[in-house]
């Protein structure tokens, strides 16, 4: 296997960009906060990117020790790619590269691909800035029901996913239901949270302390 390429900077984010600055791999990062996905789950999520290429990153990402990758146990027996700690702790970091692209997003191109579950860092920044989530000591499963599909938030997650396509496992603690408009503008930073729950455009359900942490935010 041949050596990466370097910068050869005696400097952090030199040395931070040699393992993460290569196109694709932070998104990749992203997809992986949903926990331990298939080589074709992740091919399918990140459209626009190559096998090859894909393949490349994802040797690359295990060298420096950001992922691992591991077989299922019957009747599963897929191998499965997954973050380390290591790689996990890029999570501030794509939440700042997320909160600083705010402005950049504007309105969709004809050209850009959506997944209703990458709206699901986004919403998490929302929830923290509102005082719910990890911040205020709140910790449950949110579902989200948007037009493009239905995902889940693990809201003050510890070491495990973060989100996650479809139902919330188990059932969820509190349910958001908004349209696309609106969690684009929360997105974007031009809605907070509380502000489309008050004006009702987010509709909250669920009995427990988070639902009723969030119709109050």
């Amino acid at each position: 296997m041949s050596p990466r390429r370097s910068y050869d900077q005696y400097c952090s984010a030199a040395r931070a960009l040699d393992a993460v600055g290569d196109r694709w791999t932070l998104l990749i990062v992203r997809e992986l906060l949903a926990g331990p996905r298939r080589y074709t789950d992740l091919h399918a999520d990140l459209p626009g990117v190559s096998t090859d290429v894909l393949a490349s990153r994802l040797k690359d990402m295990e060298r420096e020790g950001l992922t691992t990758r591991r077989r299922l146990p019957p009747p599963g027996a897929a191998y499965v790619y997954e973050l380390t700690g290591r790689g996990r702790a890029l999570l501030p970091v794509l939440q700042a590269l997320g909160a600083w692209g705010q402005a950049a997003l504007g309105e969709r191109r004809p050209t850009d691909a959506v997944r209703a579950h990458w709206f699901a860092l986004p919403l998490l920044r929302a929830l923290d800035a509102a005082g719910v989530g990890a911040g205020a000591g709140e910790a449950g499963l949110v579902e989200v029901r948007l037009e493009e599909g239905l995902f889940h938030l693990y809201v003050g997650a510890g070491d495990g996913p973060l989100h996650g396509d479809g139902p919330a496992p188990g059932g969820p603690d509190a349910t958001l239901v908004l349209d696309t408009v609106t969690c684009t503008a929360i997105a974007r930073g031009e809605s907070t949270v509380a502000d489309a729950v008050r004006e009702g455009r987010v509709a909250v359900s669920g009995d427990g302390a988070l639902a009723k942490a969030l119709r109050e935010a």
